[in-house]
């Protein structure tokens, strides 16, 4: 069997923060791929400004890059368990994988889902022991973690002896020992192109070339990212087009792009094992197979996992709307959310019987939250409601997806961690204390009690605990109400500006949610309430002018600093009556029935048709 020894396929996969991205700015720059004039940034591979800012990977990106007479494809992918569906699919491009590992956190919920996915694909592993010159680094340790992560997923024997680098990517540093490290990258790279088997050359058998990620351009339209299986593309043949729905479509290949550091660089010509880019096709999508006129063989489909949580976005209604946003219609939200399917493929839009609501699903609060951002900054105005989870019917038993929670806490908080886990219906499966005054927990815990928990749990913490989770499976639904917010709001009863004296006036009920002088209508959340109950207040009122002098004139009164909540403690605090209401320039929370009377009418039907 004929393979390509100039080229080697790898993914990196790692949890987030693992540092999966800043090893690929090392090997870029070691490689010798950039000219001496060009510079190259840090996180070069976050491209998205959203990514810039938050320090996490969100897209999958390929890059690649020489060493040694061969090209190295190097597929960045992220960490968060809301972008696997990302993650499944690079796993189908490349022949190997770097698992990337902290030196310190070792093994990690992401971990385990990342790893998981490589080893169904039979993927050649080697394990990146990072960060290596961390203080508490614990090398032995993390490697013995990982090959209990390997055995525990079933890995064969072959998986299971994997070479082990460790390094330091921000020190661009590796070694194959854990106690010197060599300046270079040179061991890493060694290993690589040693242990990654080369793709198999079969390029002069029919065509095979499957659509893993797709990428949109102005000037060419849609371009398909994937890799050649098998056979030759050429710019100019004409090609056929297997649909996912069984039908086929002709198109000439306009253009072929190849990888080369962080540029796309137009290519006449690839072959089998080669990763490209191809433009010339409207209607093409991820999972679809490229293949000659006169011989249609299509590669199987790719499987991604199902979205586990949905959201209703609507048209904002409030009395606020469309002071901000440029994009404020049903029809331009609309053409907007269908645009997101045509990139990812983990997202699902759904029509309602009305034309200004929609359903749209997605792998976790972090993904549909980051739509949600990249909308308000495009200039967008929508509302949206409490996230749910999505119950599935298995077998006849509904099912909730249920998540593999990892939690690292000082020992004095285990108790108040555990018994709010508890509350929320979760099961402890493994406790482990590190011997630093540390303790690690792992739990399985219903997607619904996760809701709106990480502010508690940082609340509880001091701060202090770091809380990971990914989706683990479908189980049985538990019985009862789990999780939610437990205290009620503070709901204005006028439209106006909130002033320093009607702030001051309802402090002592419970926590304000936005400054003075911030314009606010009626029934707009203004603040979290100290009991259950929600309670509506006016903090619009202005202190009465008199000419009568208060014998407390001198005594100096502060305000308490307002809780300004982010967008995605916005989304975990909506309650089922609530939407929270999104403009470029804002985040309101709302009452959904914004007048009180209707309010209590609305809850005195409700309470009738249930005791009915």
């Amino acid at each position: 069997m004929n393979v390509r020894e100039d080229i080697r396929n790898i993914a990196i996969i790692a949890h987030v923060d693992h540092g999966k991205t800043t090893l690929v700015d090392e090997l870029l720059k070691q490689s010798g791929t950039f000219q001496q004039h060009e510079t190259v940034q840090e996180r070069a591979m976050d491209s998205n400004a959203l990514e810039k800012e938050r320090g996490i990977t969100i897209l999958a990106k390929n890059t690649a890059i020489n060493y040694a007479d061969k090209r190295i494809n190097i597929m960045d992918t992220p960490g968060h368990a809301d972008f696997g569906g990302e993650v499944e699919r690079i796993m189908k491009m490349v022949d190997g994988v770097l698992l990337v590992v902290d030196a310190y956190e070792g093994c990690m919920p992401q971990t385990r889902f990342v790893l998981k996915k490589a080893l169904e694909q039979k993927l050649t592993p080697i394990v990146v022991v990072n960060k290596i010159d961390r203080p508490a680094a614990r090398a032995a340790e993390v490697v013995d973690e990982v090959v209990d992560l390997f055995i525990d997923l079933g890995a064969d024997e072959d998986q299971l002896d994997f070479p082990v680098v460790y390094a330091s990517a921000i020190n661009g540093t590796s070694s194959l020992t854990p106690d010197k490290q060599e300046d270079s990258m040179k061991d890493l790279f060694n290993t690589i192109i040693e242990s990654i088997p080369a793709p198999v050359d079969n390029s002069d058998e029919p065509l095979q070339f499957q659509i893993t990620l797709l990428d949109y351009n102005d000037y060419v339209g849609r371009i398909g990212i994937g890799r050649i299986f098998r056979g030759t593309m050429k710019v100019g043949e004409q090609v056929a087009l297997m649909k996912l729905d069984g039908s086929v479509k002709h198109f000439r290949v306009t253009k072929l792009f190849g990888f080369l550091g962080l540029k796309r660089v137009e290519i006449e010509e690839a072959k089998a094992g080669d990763l490209i880019a191809v433009s010339g096709m409207e209607e093409i999508n991820v999972g679809e197979t490229v293949c000659p006129i006169d011989h249609q063989d299509a590669l199987p489909t790719l499987r991604i996992d199902e979205p586990t949580l949905q959201m209703t976005f609507l048209v904002n209604n409030s009395p606020f709307a469309g002071r901000e946003g440029k994009f404020v219609t049903s029809r331009k939200l609309e053409e907007r959310l269908k645009s997101e399917l045509e990139t990812d493929v983990s997202l699902r839009v759904e029509d309602t019987d009305s034309p200004d609501v929609w359903v749209v699903s997605g792998r976790g609060e972090l993904h549909l939250s980051i739509l949600i951002e990249n909308m308000r900054r495009e200039g967008y105005e929508l509302q949206v409601s409490k996230p749910e989870v999505i119950i599935r019917d298995i077998d006849g038993v509904r099912s909730e997806p249920v998540e593999r929670v990892q939690i690292d806490v000082p020992e004095e908080y285990q108790g108040a961690v555990m018994q709010s886990i508890g509350e929320r219906k979760g099961e402890l499966v493994n406790m482990t204390n590190t011997g630093t005054g540390q303790v690690r927990l792992d739990f399985l815990v219903p997607a619904r009690g996760l809701i709106g928990y990480t502010t508690e749990f940082l609340t509880q913490t001091r701060g202090y605990g770091i809380i990971n989770h990914s989706f683990d499976s479908y189980q049985p639904m538990v019985a009862g109400h789990v999780g939610g917010r437990r205290q009620g709001v503070l709901v204005s009863m006028e439209t106006g500006k909130a002033t320093q004296y009607g702030i001051m006036g309802v402090e002592d009920r419970g926590t304000i949610f936005l400054d003075a002088g911030t314009e606010i209508y009626e029934g707009m959340i203004v603040g979290e309430h100290t009991r259950e109950n929600d309670l509506t207040v006016n903090i619009t009122k202005m202190k009465q002018q008199t000419n009568v002098r208060s014998a407390t004139k001198d005594q100096t009164v502060t305000m308490k600093r307002p809780r300004i909540l982010t967008l995605e403690e916005a989304l975990e605090y909506l309650n089922d009556d609530e939407y929270c209401e999104m403009t470029p320039e804002s985040i309101r929370l709302r009452k959904k029935i914004l007048v009180k009377s209707e309010r209590e009418r609305e809850e005195k039907r409700r309470k009738l048709a249930s005791k009915s």
